[in-house]
């Protein structure tokens, strides 16, 4: 429940309060499946939506009836962690996705492993782990999706396609289960 209460502010910060109390008002009745909101795609052409990724641009394109309705700078993976091309469909949809592999480990409120990767970084004694936040992830294939995070202007995650969090919110509001996505060199 707190979750959704959560979505509810964001979609209301989004669209503003008339909009947010409508899907309240959805949501308590049980008529709307908090999942499945759309945030804010006014202003896209209509038909159906697809998602280009190109790698050597470091840019994704967002596609609605043909049309290039959004594009965004990405960083995709680093050397050793590369984003591998070819065609998949969005297969996951979490707004406050937080990696179970990624993070960084903390003791006492300091960060003492920035960048820890929990198959190869053996936790510290006393430490705790935290998951590194993926706001906006859309899955495309097994740990990779499009998500909101840092864009240092090169290829620098573990595999995941990065974007600003502007630009996150509205693809994840265009696609759907099942989009198409093309990763391309």
């Amino acid at each position: 429940m707190f979750r959704a209460i959560q979505r509810i502010f964001t979609f209301k910060a989004l669209t503003g309060p008339l909009a947010a109390g409508a899907l309240t008002a959805l949501f308590i009745s049980g008529c709307a499946e908090i999942e499945n909101t759309v945030y804010d795609i006014r202003g896209l052409p209509p038909g159906k939506i697809s998602v280009v990724v190109d790698l050597t641009a470091q840019e994704a394109y967002l596609y609605a009836g043909g049309q290039l309705a959004l594009k965004a700078p990405i960083s995709t993976g680093r050397e050793g962690y590369n984003t591998s091309p070819g065609r998949y469909k969005i297969i996951q949809k979490d707004i406050d996705h937080r990696s179970s592999i990624y993070g960084e480990y903390i003791q006492d409120g300091i960060v003492i492993k920035p960048d820890a990767n929990v198959y190869k970084d053996p936790k510290p004694r006393g430490a705790t782990f935290v998951e590194a936040p993926m706001p906006y992830f859309m899955r495309i294939y097994g740990g990779v999706g499009l998500h909101e995070g840092d864009l240092p202007g090169y290829p620098a995650s573990h595999g995941c396609i990065r974007m600003p969090g502007s630009k996150a919110r509205r693809f994840f509001a265009a696609v759907k289960l099942g989009t198409p996505v093309r990763v391309i060199k």
